[in-house]
């Protein structure tokens, strides 16, 4: 019974989402025009919400140079930590109040995007916290205007109607969902990822594959997310390893930037899986990268849906590279699973997830499925028992 609840309330989110507007962020050619959007905008003073890492690297220079040409002020918070807490999101929002900005411009990885977009939505909602907007459609007004300027190949966040929030008391991760969410514009330069570790490379390209995979084969695809999930996935398979070999190449990084905006958008429309939610919580309990925690994660829930996804798997091993249509659709789907683990062993990225203690499997697992089921329209609908087998599965030993 617990499974056909599932069903009906993703059938009733499906039929919702044809009244969304699901609408793409529109694209910005460098930052002279970001600024001129701001100045057209009447915007005074924007916030730059960023991490301290990306400042001491100058990520910043070019955009500080041209806000100054257009005499557009801004207020700098530059605290982001990896998977952002409430407070982060509070302290951010704090300096958009006191500095009397009118727009926030996010400058960095997921987490900065994700912090960007909870100071957005506690501007649009200043009456309402973080937490009493958990979950969906909880926002429900237009955010002062957000724009997106990824640092990373992965997050896809810049495309994204949600924030991942981490809960800084309970160490509980979740999302604050909403269209109004989705960034009204967004900048890509590969530039910005060029000085990007190896192993940051690694995991975040990881995560933009992840996000196109659970889209592809999850339940709420549309003839636009399959195209935009199957192109993803040609584009990190081709890209993704020379990335992480030779930073500098800016093809591969512009190829990668391209994939995870994709995925993005493919996954922002038909939803993530159990993949997601385990990585969720490993991040919340124990600060786990949420990329590595995706990547390590992932060939084993795809091994646990057996059947149910070897023909989504095969079209995607088709469109990677890696399988021919000759091939038969158990045999593809089993490629598919090798070239993703044989891609983390080459990228340097664990098997397993050190720290993971056996204690706290049933805790995390419930977590998982509190955000899993029942809102994700995955191929399988995991229970207590499957879902802790994963978390057995990825135990160091």
């Amino acid at each position: 019974m617990y499974k056909l609840y599932c069903r009906l309330y993703q059938f009733m989110f499906r039929l919702l989402a044809l009244f969304v507007d699901w609408r793409k962020p529109e694209r910005l050619e460098g930052f002279p025009a970001l600024a001129e959007l701001l100045r057209e905008n009447g915007v005074e003073t924007v916030l730059v919400v960023t991490g301290a890492g990306l400042v001491r690297r100058g990520a910043h220079t070019e955009l500080v140079k041209a806000l100054g040409d257009k005499n557009v002020k801004f207020a700098l918070y530059d605290k982001t930590v990896p998977n952002p807490a409430v407070e982060n999101i509070e302290e951010a929002f704090a300096t958009y109040k006191s500095e009397k900005c009118s727009a926030i411009i996010a400058l960095g990885g997921g987490s900065s995007i994700d912090c960007a977009k909870g100071a957005g939505a506690r501007a649009a909602r200043p009456g309402k916290t973080i937490p009493q907007m958990r979950g969906q459609l909880k926002v429900g007004k237009t955010p002062p205007l957000l724009i997106a300027v990824p640092t990373t190949a992965g997050s896809g966040s810049e495309a994204t109607l949600s924030a991942s929030v981490t809960d800084g008391s309970t160490r509980e991760k979740y999302a604050v969902i909403d269209p109004v969410l989705i960034p009204r514009y967004v900048l890509l330069e590969p530039e910005l990822t060029a000085s990007l570790p190896p192993p940051m490379t690694a995991g975040t390209g990881m995560d933009a594959l992840c996000h196109a995979v659970e889209a592809y084969i999850g339940r709420s695809n549309t003839r636009q997310t399959k195209k935009d999930a199957l192109k993803a996935t040609e584009l990190i398979f081709g890209n993704l390893y020379k990335a992480y070999s030779d930073g500098s190449d800016l093809t591969a990084r512009k190829n990668m930037q391209e994939a995870a905006f994709l995925a993005g958008t493919a996954f922002t429309r038909a939803y993530v899986g159990n993949i997601h939610a385990a990585a969720h919580t490993l991040g919340g309990k124990y600060g786990t990268a949420h990329g590595t925690a995706n990547a390590v994660i992932m060939p084993y829930v795809l091994e646990a849906y057996g059947g149910r996804v070897h023909a989504a798997l095969s079209e995607l091993a088709i469109a990677a590279g890696i399988a021919g249509r000759d091939g038969s659709k158990k045999e593809n789907a089993k490629k598919f699973i090798a070239a993703i683990r044989e891609m983390n062993g080459k990228m340097g990225l664990p098997e397993k997830i050190a720290g993971l203690k056996e204690a706290d499997i049933p805790a995390l697992a419930e977590l998982a499925l509190k955000e899993a089921n029942p809102l994700y329209p995955v191929p399988v609908i995991f229970g207590k028992a499957e879902m802790e087998k994963v978390y057995r599965d990825i135990l160091e030993v």
